[in-house]
C-alpha cells in the first residue's frame, strides 16, 4: 500500500531557552528565531518530496491505469497523491473519496487525504482523518506523525509529544518523528534531549537540512557555538535556499564579533525570504556596525 507523502512543509517551532549564556544581541536573535519559527511554513519538509510524481505526464499515465481498472482503490489513492503534489487539492480529495468508497478501511488513503486537508487549512478534518487511519490501524506510524505535526503547529505540545512517542515506540524509521519530538524538547528547553533526537533524525535522513538547523539552535542554547556553526554550515551545504540556515550562520558570526560576515549571511537570508524578520533585524544591526 502507498504511504502518505508530505504535501506541505513546516518550519521548526523554535523556542527561546530560559537561559542562554551569550551576548545580549545574540539572545535577541535567538528569541527572534524562536518566535518566527512558530509563525511560518515556508521551508522544506523532512520527506524529500518527488515533485515529478505530480507532473502532467505521471498523472496522465495514472488516468490510463484507472480507465483500465476503475474499481481499484489503490489507483485512486496514488493519483490522489499525485494531484496533491501538483497542488490540485480538489482533484486529490475526489480521488481519495473514491478510494475510500471502494475500500472504507483504506487507512493510507485517510492519511493521504489528511495531508491535503492540512494543505487547504482544514486542520479539523485533517486531524479527523489521521485519527480514523489510526483507529483502523493502530500500528500506522505515519498517521501518528502527521497528527502530531498538526498538534505541534497548533501549540498542543503534550498531544504532539504523545503522538511522536507512539510512532517511535512503533520503531518508526521516519526521521520526522525524531525531528519533531526534538522540536518539542527544544521548546521546553530540554536541549540535550533535543540534540539526541535531532542526531537520530540526521542518522535516518542525512541529506535533510532541517535537523542540522534544529540541532544547531540547541547547541547555541547550550553555549556550544563551534558545534552549532558546523551544523548550520552543513545545513547550508545541503540546502542553500533555506533562509534560516543563513540567518543561523550569521548568528554565530555575530556572536564572534565578525559583523561583516554576519551582514553578508543575513543579507542572503533576506534575499531568500524578505519577510523573515530575524534576518532583517540582524542585517540592520550588523550593517550599522560593519
Amino acid at each position: 500500500m502507498t504511504h502518505p507523502v508530505e504535501l506541505a512543509s513546516h518550519r521548526a517551532i523554535w523556542a527561546a531557552p530560559k537561559t542562554v549564556r551569550v551576548t545580549g544581541l545574540v539572545i535577541a536573535s535567538v528569541l527572534a528565531l524562536a518566535i518566527a519559527g512558530c509563525q511560518s511554513t515556508s521551508t522544506t519538509d523532512m520527506t524529500g518530496i518527488d515533485k515529478a510524481q505530480g507532473s502532467t505526464e505521471n498523472i496522465s499515465s495514472l488516468n490510463d491505469v484507472i480507465r483500465n481498472n476503475p474499481k481499484d482503490p489503490e489507483s485512486y489513492n496514488v493519483r490522489g497523491s499525485a494531484y496533491g503534489r501538483a497542488g490540485k487539492n480538489s482533484d486529490a480529495i475526489k480521488d481519495f473519496n473514491t478510494a475510500l468508497q471502494l475500500n472504507p478501511n483504506f487507512y493510507q488513503a485517510y492519511a493521504n487525504r489528511a495531508l491535503v486537508y492540512r494543505n487547504m487549512g482544514n486542520t479539523a478534518q485533517a486531524a479527523a482523518d489521521y485519527s480514523k487511519a489510526i483507529q483502523i490501524n493502530p500500528q500506522y506510524d505515519a498517521a501518528y506523525i502527521g497528527r502530531g505535526n498538526l498538534y505541534r503547529q497548533q501549540g498542543q505540545l503534550d498531544q504532539a509529544l504523545n503522538d511522536f512517542n507512539q510512532a517511535i515506540q512503533l520503531s518508526t524509521t521516519d526521521a520526522r518523528a525524531y525531528h519533531n519530538r526534538g522540536l518539542i524538547y527544544q521548546a521546553r528547553n530540554q536541549q540535550k534531549q533535543a540534540i539526541e533526537d535531532f542526531s537520530t533524525a540526521i542518522s535516518l535522513q542525512p541529506d535533510a537540512a532541517e535537523p542540522y538547523n534544529g540541532r544547531g539552535i540547541s547547541y547555541v542554547a547550550l553555549g556550544d557555538d563551534d558545534n552549532a556553526f558546523d551544523d548550520f554550515n552543513t545545513a547550508i551545504k545541503l540546502d542553500g535556499d533555506i533562509a534560516e540556515g543563513w540567518a543561523n550562520q550569521a548568528l554565530i558570526y555575530e556572536h564572534r564579533g565578525d559583523k561583516a560576515r554576519a551582514a553578508k549571511s543575513y543579507a542572503r537570508a533576506v534575499q531568500l525570504d524578505p519577510n523573515y524578520k530575524p534576518a532583517r533585524d540582524g542585517l540592520a544591526r550588523t550593517r550599522k556596525t560593519s
